[in-house]
């Protein structure tokens, strides 16, 4: 690039001087606001003096490279030059940016020494540089900026210098920097890392070093509270600080309130960087009745690259048992994400029975955890996912301190591969399932779903005009292919492994047939073909001696199938009824929603039904010889008849308090009452007794947003005798006179409640890490869920959470050649309420009315203290019964940094 410029001689002076004091005019003023000023520009000023003065001609740009020549032109000596700006020498005290500044006061050049001041809430931006402070000195000469605060009208410290750069930010009486070496001298520094890390240092110099941004300092305390005078820091003479890396210390010792604490480490280090890195993952001590002492929790987080990464933990106890976690995690943005726990147990607890002749039991377990999922946009229309948790039968009763997982008895397992087109939709799939009370063991492998949407054979592919009728008719296929092989844990052998094993294929083809309206009625036939593929049959028969009905299975190909055709109304009904313009309630809305089908199905199973003797009574039984496979059996019996049912809605519109006198808020709001309730049963037509089914009632609502109430029951409409077993007999026929016998049902109650917040302040939202994967979230939120004390919110004074379940049902005894009722229920409840502001209790109890005990109750109280927080936890009744006392700093940083006592108990 070059640059030709016809500039007459004798008045380049007098044209740069009036130049300067223009440019000195409109940016130095007393009410100094902001600018953007090249400092180096007053090194290229030439001091020749010059002959005469003239107007400086406007500089031709050319953009050629040629070498400078000089031509000569009349009597005046005019100067034609040609110059590459590559070719120009920039000083030595030049910067390599600009530098962006602003002062509510002013600003002073002084030319002679190339120094520069702003007066007064002095701002400068250098690059990745911030610095603010009551007046900013420059000198060019030495690229050296100088700060410092001013006073106000009573001699205080006003606008201290602030430093900003490379995320860290520092607050100092005095700062010295130097822009070109980068190395700056601060004093009585209070300096920021981050959002947690706080520092105080006498003196502190500062450096680039390899890219980083090195602080050496003395006389310093660190520490997390972000108070002026903090409640705890430690304190060290000497430090050295590298940004978003790390800070390491001499000899170092922690205070609390100003009052030193007479324990020494020999050094510290401080982990400063952000993001995953990684480290050893500090221990916690425990001591276990069962266990001994122990320590928990000691591990290693290796980063392996930007996509995968491994965590190993342990637990190693004084009796001799020990625990191995090793947790590898991998996440692919766009692509997949995933994680895998492998867990070792070896237990050795102490026998606390005398009848015992061991000292100590020994067991060993083991569990395997794999969560997987591919994310939709890596191959649209394939998709792979994995939920594992598979192990050993006991491995979830001798994991302490949770009693979550010590009643958990049901382990499952799924792993999915999936196509879907546009017209099909292929599953093929494995799952698991295992029970820890029956140790029954069940594996689906593989198992397999195809379906195909519906489509309409009939349809023209060129529309015309209206559809006639029949282009309406759709067709569709399920199908299902099943696999299993089940096995107890306590004898297993692949003989036995074979012998179970079980599978089926079901075939499934819907013919449907959309009508117009008639009216607000919906008419909709349908057709529905089934036909399923059998390996097994099981046949019972009655042991006249051993009074006993015994049990053998047949091998072979079954192929039982079903038909059933139906046609069915649908319909909605309003009701209404307003009430007065000065009432509350301003109107109830009623719903119903009746539907109405007729059904008819032939008896194409009769062939594979068969009575058996039950007892010596003589009372029978009818079975189907599927009724114990994978797929069952279809259901014995014509059905030509109608089915009907019943759903009803129940709203309330009321006035809204909320928007009174506020005409631009709506003024009333509508309030469910009931979400829905209604029955659903039938009549067959077909046969000539036990006519009616069995009708299913239900019942779903939400009170006032915070009550939830689920409800569902079956109605045998049929006597029963003493042994439960139906008769032909109605029940409202009867000399009793009753609806029925209701033969199963349940209730389940959930309530939340919690009053408002002391004090309305903003949410911070929670950062959310990429790559912490959904199993792992589930395993966070259990961490929470078992340690309430260090996660309570002391801006609620009190919640409460309460739940019960009432669940009852009759199954066939085969011992007792009879049915039996079979009843559950529990009552859960958790809360917490604060004693004061910093001071909150809570806890939790599950109790079971069958068994009419305390299952689990686990208390905490905690409090508040600014920076740190104190927890006890006391487990009295569980499986595992525990008390801990743990006092911890707040910041995630020092997290592993707690004071704890913790006791273990097992209850064998």
């Amino acid at each position: 690039m070059s640059c030709r410029c016809k500039v007459n001689v004798k008045t380049i002076f007098f044209g740069l001087t009036i130049s300067l004091l223009l440019l000195l005019t409109l940016q130095i003023n007393a009410s100094y606001k902001s600018g953007s000023y090249f400092l180096n520009f007053l090194t290229e000023i030439d001091t020749t003096p010059v002959l005469n003065r003239q107007p400086i001609p406007v500089p031709q740009i050319k953009t050629n490279s040629k070498p400078a020549d000089t031509v000569r032109k009349g009597k005046d000596t005019t100067i034609v030059t040609e110059f590459s700006l590559d070719s120009v020498k920039m000083s030595k005290d030049s910067l390599d940016a600009p530098i962006s500044y602003s002062a509510t006061d002013s600003g002073v050049l002084i030319i002679p020494t190339k120094q520069f001041y702003l007066y007064n809430k002095a701002h400068v931006e250098y690059q990745d540089l911030q610095l603010d402070a009551g007046v900013i000195k420059y000198d060019q000469a030495t690229q050296t900026v100088m700060a410092y605060g001013s006073l106000d009208t009573g001699n205080n410290p006003l606008n201290k210098p602030t430093l900003v750069q490379s995320g860290s930010k520092s607050i100092s009486d005095t700062i010295m920097y130097n822009m070109r070496t980068r190395k700056g001298l601060t004093k009585n520094t209070f300096y920021n890392e981050g959002s947690e890390i706080y520092v105080n240092t006498k003196i502190a110099k500062t450096f680039q070093q390899d890219g980083d941004n090195v602080v050496y300092a003395f006389r310093n305390t660190f520490t997390t509270c972000n108070l002026d005078t903090p409640h705890f820091a430690f304190r060290t003479k000497k430090m050295k600080l590298i940004t978003n890396k790390l800070a390491v210390s001499g000899p170092a010792h922690p205070e609390f309130e100003g009052v030193p604490v007479p324990i020494y480490l020999p050094f510290g280090i401080y982990p400063m960087k952000r993001g995953r890195h990684s480290g050893i993952l500090a221990p916690q001590f425990a001591t276990n009745e069962s266990f001994g002492l122990g320590i928990e929790g000691l591990g290693y987080y290796k980063v392996i690259n930007d996509y995968y990464d491994v965590t190993v933990r342990t637990n190693i106890y004084s009796y001799g048992g020990w625990n191995l976690f090793v947790n590898p995690k991998y996440y692919k943005r766009y692509k997949y994400t995933g994680n895998l726990n492998i867990s070792v147990q070896h237990t050795k607890s102490l026998n606390n029975t005398p009848s015992l002749k061991n000292e100590f039991s020994v067991f060993n377990t083991f569990n395997v955890a794999w969560s997987h999922s591919r994310d939709n946009r890596a191959r649209p229309g394939t998709n792979f996912s994995a939920s594992v948790n598979a192990g050993s039968t006991k491995f979830n009763q001798y994991i302490p301190n949770n009693p979550n997982a010590n009643f958990n008895n049901l382990l499952a397992s799924t792993i999915q591969w999936s196509k879907t087109t546009d017209k099909t939709n292929l599953t093929i799939a494995a799952n698991h399932s295992q029970n820890s009370n029956s140790r029954l063991v069940n594996l689906g492998l593989p198992n397999a779903t195809f379906s195909v949407l519906t489509f309409y054979p009939f349809q023209k592919k060129e529309r015309t005009g209206s559809e006639k009728w029949y282009e309406k008719l759709g067709v569709g296929y399920d199908g299902t292919l099943n696999n299993q092989i089940s096995f107890y844990d306590s004898a297993f052998t692949p003989r036995t492994l074979l012998d179970t094993l079980q599978w089926g294929i079901n075939h499934r083809i819907p013919i449907s047939l959309a009508l117009p309206a008639l009216g607000p009625v919906t008419l909709s036939p349908s057709i529905n073909y089934e036909e399923r593929w059998i390996g097994r049959s099981v046949n019972y028969t009655w042991n006249q001696s051993a009074k006993k009905i015994d049990t053998s299975f047949t091998k072979g190909f079954y192929t039982p199938r079903d038909l059933s055709f139906g046609i069915s109304a649908t319909t909605r009904i309003f009701g209404t009824y307003q009430f007065g313009k000065n009432s509350n309630v301003q109107a109830i809305r009623h719903e119903v929603r009746p539907s109405f089908g007729f059904n008819y199905r032939p008896d194409l199973a009769k062939q594979y039904f068969h009575t058996v003797q039950t007892d010596t009574a003589g009372n029978y039984l009818r079975y189907s010889e599927f009724s114990a496979g994978l797929l069952g059996g279809f259901s014995e019996g014509r059905f030509g008849g109608i089915t009907f049912g019943i759903d009803n809605l129940l709203e309330m519109k009321t006035k809204d308090k909320k928007a009174a006198g506020d005409s631009t808020l709506p003024q009333t709001k509508k309030v469910r009452l009931i979400d829905g309730f209604g029955f659903n049963g039938g009549y067959n037509l077909a046969v000539d007794s036990f006519q009616w089914s069995p009708i299913s009632l239900y019942l779903r609502s939400t009170l006032f947003e915070k009550v939830n109430i689920t409800a569902n029951a079956t109605l045998d409409p049929y006597k029963t005798n003493n042994k439960g077993y139906r008769t032909k007999q109605l029940a409202w026929t009867a000399s009793d006179r009753s609806i029925g016998t209701i033969s199963n049902g349940g209730v389940a109650v959930s309530a939340s409640f919690q009053s408002k917040k002391a004090e309305q302040k903003q949410q911070q939202p929670l950062p959310q890490d990429q790559y912490v994967s959904p199993d792992e979230q589930l395993r966070m939120m259990e961490y929470v869920r078992n340690n309430p004390a260090e996660f309570t919110d002391f801006d609620i004074p009190w919640t409460i959470q309460t739940s019960f379940s009432l669940n009852f049902s009759r199954a066939f005894d085969v011992e007792k050649s009879g049915f039996k009722t079979q009843v559950s229920s529990n009552f859960f409840v958790n809360g917490d309420f604060s004693l004061s502001p910093k001071w909150k209790i809570g806890g939790s109890t599950y109790f079971d009315f069958q068994t009419k005990k305390i299952q689990s109750l686990t208390m905490f109280i905690t409090r508040d203290m600014h920076c740190w927080q104190m927890a006890i936890n006391l487990t009295p009744v569980g499986l595992y019964r525990s008390f801990s006392i743990v006092l911890n700093p707040k910041s995630g940083l020092l997290r592993d940094l707690r004071i704890n006592r913790s006791r273990f108990f097992y209850s064998q």
